[in-house]
């Protein structure tokens, strides 16, 4: 009965909160689908459902797809077998480039460019914000090199280049087109879900399993620190840990000159606290607003008889301002 009770929530919560839907056809008879990333909770589906649930959902819509494109075909008399995608990324934020979301969506990728490489046709991406680039460098090397120069880039005449490859009528009117849901929504609801974030009471589990690369036991009444050069300002500093048994602290400092300096001599970026991480692994980021050498300091020092294990993920993600690579761009 729990199992099922659990099933019923996945469906609901895939159903409800994952956002995106076909709506139109491009000019070529074409079925387009969308994504619109930014009413995505990342956390929150991942808590209520599992990436198997993920992936089972979007071969369902792929097949769905690729079924569309065989009725095209009947219909218009041509081979129809690819279909254009549209991603809307306004509101893509940090919480989209949350690791195990990264990993979920890969799988999902690989899953469609083994089986379904013929399936799609162009990608057009719209309303790309600043940090676009940061987070296309995660998921890039899940796609093969014809897939990516397939995507597209549009600037701010993004409107005016869709209709120049969709029929206004094929086109819902909140993307530039005439059409409408039959009670006049531009949004088209009936065709497109937005999404939103996923309520507690749909978590079916405290936290998603993490692979950990690293892991160090640390002494009673100990630190430990870790390094890393951070080569330019505003680059992503992201960080995952969980501890055995206990809790432990954690705090973000950089360092103020060369050669040996304490801690509490170093600048206090994200001020050190205890963490539950041995009940709720940490999962988190940070900006960092100069260069320079930042140290993760784990913190067992208030402990007089435990040691503390603790399994741990960092990384440097470099700043999201053209200095990474990211696809064609068309448009201003």
């Amino acid at each position: 009965n729990l199992r099922r009770h659990q099933v019923s929530y996945c469906t609901i919560v895939i159903e409800k909160y994952v956002s995106g839907g076909m709506c139109g056809y491009d000019r070529e008879g074409s079925p387009i689908w969308y994504d619109v990333i930014g009413p995505l909770d990342p956390k929150g589906l991942l808590l209520s459902a599992t990436k198997q649930d993920f992936l089972k959902t979007k071969i369902r819509h792929t097949e769905m797809l690729q079924r569309e494109c065989r009725r095209q075909s009947e219909k218009l008399g041509k081979n129809i077998e690819a279909i254009t995608l549209i991603y809307d990324c306004e509101g893509l934020g940090l919480k989209h480039i949350w690791k195990p979301a990264i990993e979920a969506y890969g799988e999902i990728l690989t899953m469609f460019e083994e089986n379904y490489p013929e399936g799609l046709k162009r990608v057009f991406l719209i309303k790309a914000p600043k940090m676009f680039p940061m987070a296309y460098n995660l998921i890039k090397h899940f796609l093969c090199e014809e897939t990516r120069r397939k995507i597209i880039v549009l600037g701010s005449n993004w409107q005016e280049v869709l209709r120049n490859h969709i029929d206004p009528d094929q086109l819902p009117v909140v993307y530039g087109g005439t059409l409408t849901d039959p009670d006049g929504d531009p949004r088209c609801r009936t065709m497109l879900k937005y999404g939103g974030t996923v309520p507690r009471s749909y978590y079916v589990q405290d936290s998603v399993k993490v692979q950990y690369d690293n892991s160090v036991t640390i002494s009673r009444g100990s630190i430990f620190q870790l390094e890393y050069d951070v080569s330019a300002p505003s680059s992503l500093l992201r960080w995952q840990f969980a501890s055995d048994g206990a809790d432990i602290g954690f705090g973000v400092y950089r360092r103020t000159k060369e050669g040996l300096q304490k801690v509490a001599e170093m600048l206090q970026v994200l001020p050190s606290e205890r963490y539950n991480a041995h009940l709720v692994p940490e999962d988190s980021c940070l900006t960092c607003p100069e260069a320079g050498v930042y140290v993760l300091c784990f913190d067992n020092s208030y402990s007089i008889l435990q040691s503390k294990k603790v399994s741990y993920n960092v990384e440097v993600l470099p700043p999201s301002d053209g200095q990474t690579q990211s696809p064609h761009r068309r448009g201003d």
